[in-house]
């Protein structure tokens, strides 16, 4: 009853409120004195105003049947005074009027001075009691929630979408009276433009005549483009409307679908006067920054030299160590790191460039066209470091030419794909035209353009190593060529040599770096006519082509594979998809002999020079080395047995260093495991019963194939390193997951799982030959029992002491056979070397031959028994029953039987040096080798080496140990590779040892590593120069202080902070130098970042890096802010009127400095620690340091507080490189899927300061410098990061910057950060009143 009395009262006092207004409208009452009755009306039936259901009974009173212009005049007098709600009128008014605006244009007239009037001022209509409910209400009219299909209906929210509505209506009213909306894609509108059948009464109260109606009607037309105009430029509006095109990304597009085309067909909007297409284009276009990054903590031209590096700086400012080039010394750097043999990442080099180049243009804030220069030059810069490189057991010029022509141009190619995929994905669901669209896909790619043709100018840096000069100049003939009209096929190229070619016609690195693009169609033969391309004159051509192809072109012509041609390909790279793919249908479909052809070309010049094909060219050999099982095969024996001619070959030609860094750089270790491990069991299980003999006369056995794919196993997840790395506890990303096989084929199970998921992919898909298939079926390790069982041994070898030999087994037999091979020349009556029962081990040994026959067994059984066989010689040696010329001879024997036996020996004689039980050999020339012949001279070798970088090297007596001793195991490894001779044979053996006894000895007491290198030294002299520099490496892992010294000279170098600022020059130069090349003086200094790049994974403390690495860059921006100056003359130092100190030192100059000094410590943070390292600084190191107090912080106070500023924004400029670096700028890597949680609690932990819920130690200006320039530069170049955060967490962050009044970052931060964070992005927009 209750109910029905209220619904009878409600109804009773709408009823009176209808007759109070029928009654002023008859008398043509003054609305303001309706207003006022009105109001008293429903004040005293305790209605809260404004009031939803009035302005339902307004407009439903005046449409249609009360459509007279006092009736108007009430309904603006009701908004006016706020009895009303403005936007839920205007909502209701909206589909009831703009249909039906042709048959009643002076409404429609009327509704859009309503808009004027009420549609760009919200506060107080957000500010009201009934603001939620008004807004539920204007949802249900416009059905807000249902077209834009966002689910939350917070008012925030939806005042956002009313807006954009508003807009999307007279845009679809302004192109329908104009007969243009049929033009749209839909062909219809989104909103309803014409009148329902309902809705036509034909009454119009105004009464215009048909030729004012259509007066009316036009100018509607003008207005309604006008009001679009205003609502894309008034401050509150424009943000709003910027809301919607961040969030609601698929309506924005058919909005601007729908503006651009009224600004190309409407004749209306060309007849305004103070309107042009050209500024309706403007307002929506993405260079209109609505959300800015500007901060208030220092003036607007000072913050821009903060954020603003894209611009050039002053030659003062070069001259200080910080000129353009600068910008990219994270490139310098990683492509440097790069080039380090000992690691092996299972990530592709070409992913990690492409992340970081396009952080670097984000936050640099430069032009594509200056990042590819940046790009160039740095790849540049790598080359002319290894142009003379000394000489060493670790050839390098290979992998570095692959970084720059292959490498380095696939990250290109990701770049611009990267662009045109999103580019046609929009074109596809907007309709843009044609020309629009080639403009919009060809942007990158004339940025490309543009910046190789500046490439020639930079002379210095274009001369080609001498093993590429031929290439180059066969480059620069090819474009001669094209330009004088001559056809010539390849052939020409490949059989030319430096005497046939033009006099002028001399190639350099510009024209094999623009023969890569053109291969990877980034560039077409224009290039050939570029000024300056070609400097030969056409009396120079050649006058005699020949007519017989030879090498590729005749292969492709269907030459047979005679032993000519085959020498001619395995010399000659190809040089396009096509020539690979004819040698992969021969490897695939060809004789016995000619597959074995077909492995040698491919894994010679091809593999190594052929830059535009190299990584199909690897995606072939592992294609090989996985056949899938003939239809045919039903017997026991695997089908893998029947290609082991093919993959003896096959293995051995990829088995050098270049060739396993050049599978590395391009990310296909994982898939070359996967196709390695069925190899290793298949062969390692075999018994060696059968044999296969080449064309060469070379025989071998199943053992053979098993060593040389399981080496090559080895060496793809860092095999040498885990002793080491298990004992280093420094932090650092190396848990044994990541240093495994089952890493790898975790690695490589993603990899063919998710290959063509993204738009990303399938591109690159589109690039790899259609040969080219793999299964995405995962491979696990349960799949090899016999490898799976090795790693585990191996495993249980680092962890523990050997022991599980049990006499009478087969394993103890082998043992038994291995230990009288490898020893057979000690005396019948010597006592044995293992322990035996029931005289098994006098039994055993019946002659050369019955050890043979023995030994006939599975390489898995040898594997198995090998540890046993050390541990057994090496307790002989300690107690002098087996002298160390014995021992070592032994351990060689045992290596050339069998190959893969290495692995273990490196594995054992690591774990058992890092157990510390064996007592020291006496390197004394008599039982051991000696290094007095020339120890003397390498240790101050090394000391001069470390001095050169600024470290003062402790004593090489200090540590404990004698100079003439080493860890037996250690010396027992020395001395077996000291009896491998310097051949091809023994160059793969050396390839796996190598690396691991010097990893070893980095970490064994000092000096054992500078003992290495004298006894190696002595062996090699050639070697000595590259010997000594890596022993002066192992200093670092011992000292601290040295990693210190070095880091704080990495720092001086490159900012030129040694002496007076204005007479040094720093940069990228004095950081990396010239490399480690030849020097006719002996050994030419090392530049301190060049030597940092070969040490940091030997530190043990990763944590203590970036400790090390704030604290330096705090202390640079102090030198930087006084200019190196004494603390005495910085206080004399005083800011003048152009910002100028002393014409030194502006706040812009000093800013690029600091920037220079943070891209630096990120750069080594990354490097040094990866993903990890960056986390935990971002998690650990940095709010420690805040929280704690500083002693130096009241020196930082002076001038001001401007060193302390500058401090803040450098730590800023630090922590968001470091993370676009570990994460990247978008979601493309892997890595971004932790960046939330990370950068979460990092904003998070900002938050709480910002909010007095955390103490500071560190400076106030400090502080909030660091977070505004966080925050500045996530909003300017990060955006994607803010979408990914919690929405409390940005919602207090902002909280935070409005309370230092930071409106324009505070809404920034909200204004990115997604759907969720809108509302409340809406409702301080509309409070800020911007």
């Amino acid at each position: 009853m209750a109910a029905v009395y209220v619904h009878k009262a409600a109804s009773h006092l709408w009823d009176t409120v209808l007759e109070i207004t029928k009654s002023a409208q008859e008398k043509n009452c003054d609305p303001v004195v309706w207003a006022i009755q009105l109001s008293s009306c429903l004040n005293s039936a305790g209605i809260p105003l404004p009031s939803p259901d009035l302005a339902h009974l307004l407009v439903n009173h005046i449409c249609w049947a009360n459509h007279v212009p006092i009736t108007w005049k009430f309904l603006e007098k009701a908004l006016a005074l706020k009895i009303a709600p403005p936007m839920l009128v205007l909502a209701l008014l909206s589909v009831r009027v703009i249909p039906n605006r042709q048959l009643q244009p002076t409404a429609y007239r009327l509704y859009m001075e309503l808009v004027k009037r009420h549609a760009f001022s919200f506060t107080s209509q957000t500010n009201g009691l009934n603001f939620q409910k008004i807004m539920k209400s204007i949802d249900d009219v416009l059905h807000l929630s249902e077209i834009y299909g966002i689910e939350v209906c917070e008012p925030g929210i939806l005042l956002v979408e009313f807006v954009f509505s508003i807009v999307w209506q007279l845009l679809e009213a302004s192109l329908d009276d104009e007969g243009l909306l049929e033009l749209t894609l839909e062909k219809k509108s989104r909103w309803p433009t014409r009148p329902q059948d309902m809705e036509i009464d034909g009454q119009d109260c105004f009464s215009e005549k048909r030729s004012d109606n259509e007066a009316l009607q036009k100018a509607n037309t003008a207005i309604a483009i006008e009001i679009i105009v205003e609502f894309l430029k008034n401050k509150v509006t424009s943000r709003l409307i910027y809301l919607a095109r961040r969030n609601m990304s698929s309506h924005w597009g058919g909005l601007l679908q729908r503006l651009r085309l009224l600004c190309s067909n409407s004749s209306v909007l060309r007849s305004l006067k103070h309107i042009t297409a050209e500024v309706l284009l403007q307002l929506t276009s993405d260079t209109r920054k609505l959300l800015t990054r500007k901060s208030k903590t220092i003036s607007q031209h000072d913050f821009h030299a903060v954020l603003a590096s894209g611009t050039m700086i002053s030659s003062t400012c070069q001259s200080q160590g910080a000129s353009s080039s600068s910008l990219w010394l994270p490139i310098d750097l990683f492509l440097e790191d790069a080039m380090d043999g000992s690691r092996v990442p299972a990530t592709s080099a070409v992913d990690n460039l492409t992340g970081l180049v396009k952080a670097l243009q984000a936050v640099n804030n430069t032009s594509w066209h200056n990042t590819f220069i940046g790009l160039w030059i740095a790849a540049l810069r790598l080359v002319q470091r290894e142009r003379d490189p000394r000489e060493g057991p670790a050839p390098r010029l290979d992998t570095c030419l692959c970084l720059l022509l292959s490498i380095t141009t696939l990250a290109v190619t990701n770049i611009i794909e990267e662009e045109e995929s999103e580019l046609m994905e929009a074109s596809e669901q907007i309709s843009i035209n044609q020309s629009m669209e080639k403009q919009a896909l060809g942007q990158r790619r004339k940025d490309l353009v543009t910046s190789l043709q500046l490439l020639g100018d930079y002379n210095g840096l274009l001369t080609p190593p001498q093993c590429v000069s031929s290439a180059a100049n066969q480059a620069a003939a090819k474009a001669m060529m094209f330009i004088s009209g001559l056809t010539v096929s390849n052939g020409y190229y490949e059989s030319s040599s430096v005497t046939d070619m033009p006099i002028n016609c001399i190639g350099n690195m510009w024209h094999l770096i623009v023969e890569a693009c053109i291969a990877r169609n980034l560039l077409d033969t224009s290039a050939y006519f570029w000024p300056g391309y070609v400097s030969a004159c056409n009396n120079q051509l050649p006058r005699n082509v020949p007519s017989q192809v030879t090498g590729w072109s005749s292969l492709m012509k269907g030459s047979p594979l005679t032993p000519a041609l085959v020498n001619v390909l395995i010399a000659t790279p190809a040089s396009n998809l096509a020539e690979i793919e004819k040698i992969y249908e021969i490897a695939i479909n060809g004789s016995d002999d000619e597959k074995i052809s077909a492995a040698n070309i491919l894994s010679e010049a091809s593999l190594f020079r052929g830059w535009s094909i190299q990584e199909h060219t690897c995606l072939f050999i592992i294609r090989l080395l996985s056949p899938p099982v003939p239809a045919e095969n039903s017997g026991s024996e695997s089908h893998l047995l029947n290609f082991a001619p093919f993959f003896n070959v096959l293995l051995a030609g990829i088995s050098s260093i270049d060739s396993v860094q050049i599978f590395s750089l391009h990310g296909l270790l994982p898939l070359l495991a996967g196709a390695l491990m069925p190899i290793c069991e298949v062969f390692g299980s075999s018994v060696p019963n059968l044999s296969w003999t080449l064309s060469t006369g070379e025989e071998f056995s199943c053992h053979a194939v098993f060593s040389n794919a399981f080496t090559l196993l080895l060496r793809s997840w860092r095999y040498d390193h885990p002793p080491l790395e298990h004992m280093m506890g420094d932090g650092r990303p190396v848990v044994g997951s990541q240093l495994s096989p089952e890493y790898l084929l975790l690695v490589r199970n993603s990899q063919l799982a998710t290959a063509g998921s993204s738009a990303k992919d399938r591109m690159r898909i589109r690039r790899v030959s259609k040969f080219i298939t793999f299964s995405p079926e995962p491979i696990l390790m349960d799949s090899f029992p016999k490898l799976k069982l090795w790693y585990q041994q191996h495993q249980k070898c680092i962890c523990s002491t050997l022991s599980g030999l049990v006499p009478g087994t087969t394993v103890h037999q082998i043992v038994d056979t291995l230990l009288t091979m490898m020893f057979r020349k000690i005396s019948r009556g010597s006592q044995p070397l293992t322990p035996t029962t029931s005289g098994s081990s006098t039994s055993s040994v019946s002659g050369t031959d019955e050890t043979s026959i023995r030994l006939k067994v599975p390489a898995w059984d040898i594997m198995e028994a090998t540890p046993f066989v050390l541990d057994a010689a090496l307790t002989a040696c300690a107690h002098g029953r087996l002298s160390p010329r014995e021992f070592a001879t032994g351990l060689k024997d045992l290596a050339d039987f069998l190959p893969a036996t290495l692995a273990t020996i490196v594995s054992y004689f690591s774990a058992e040096v890092t157990r510390g039980i064996w007592k020291p050999a006496f390197m004394n020339g008599t039982d051991w080798p000696s290094p007095a012949a020339n120890f003397s001279t390498v240790e101050q070798q090394i000391k001069k080496i470390l001095a050169a970088t600024g470290v003062d090297v402790p004593s090489l007596s200090a540590g404990g140990s004698s100079p003439n001793t080493l860890p037996l195991p250690l010396a027992a490894m020395v001395s077996l590779t000291i009896t491998f001779k310097l051949d091809k044979a023994s160059e793969r053996a050396l390839q796996l040892i190598g690396p691991a006894f010097f990893s070893l000895a980095t970490v064994c007491p000092w000096p054992c590593m500078p003992i290495i290198a004298s006894l190696w030294s002595q062996k090699v002299k050639r070697w000595s120069d590259f010997l000594v520099f890596a022993a002066s490496q192992a200093v670092f892992h011992h000292n601290s202080d040295a990693v210190v010294q070095l880091l704080k000279s990495c720092f001086t170098s490159t900012l030129g902070l040694r002496s007076s600022c204005i007479h040094t020059n720093g940069g990228v130069g004095s950081l990396l130098g010239e490399g480690f090349g030849s020097f006719s003086g002996g050994i030419s200094p090392v530049a301190p970042g060049f030597l940092y790049l070969r040490v940091h994974r030997s530190v043990r403390d990763a944590i203590f890096l970036t400790e090390e690495i704030v604290s330096l860059l705090t202390l640079s921006v102090k030198e930087i802010a006084s200019c190196g100056l004494p603390g005495d003359k910085v206080e004399k130092l005083k800011k003048t009127k152009n910002g100028m100190r002393y014409g030194q030192v502006s706040f812009a100059a000093a800013m690029q400095r600091i920037k220079l000094a943070a891209s630096l410590g990120a750069s080594l943070v990354w490097l040094s620690g990866g993903l990890s390292l960056v986390q935990n600084l971002i998690n650990e190191t940095l709010p420690s340091w805040f929280i704690s107090s500083h002693g130096s912080d009241q020196e930082s106070r002076e001038s001001g507080g401007t060193v302390a500023v500058l401090g803040g924004y450098g730590l800023a400029y630090f922590t968001v490189l470091c993370g676009t670096f570990a994460w990247g700028v978008d979601s493309a890597s892997p890595a971004s899927k932790r960046r939330p949680k990370i950068l979460g609690a990092h904003l998070d932990f900002l938050a709480s300061a910002l909010d007095g819920k955390i103490s500071l130690g560190c400076d106030l200006a400090t502080w909030w410098a660091y977070v505004s320039g966080v925050v500045s530069l996530m909003v300017g170049c990060t955006q994607k990061w803010l979408m990914e955060i919690d929405v409390d967490v940005l919602k207090r962050l902002s909280k935070g910057l409005r309370q230092w009044n930071e409106e324009e970052l505070a809404l920034a931060v909200l204004g990115l950060g997604g759907v969720g964070a809108m509302a409340a992005a809406a409702e301080l927009v509309v409070e800020s009143d911007f």
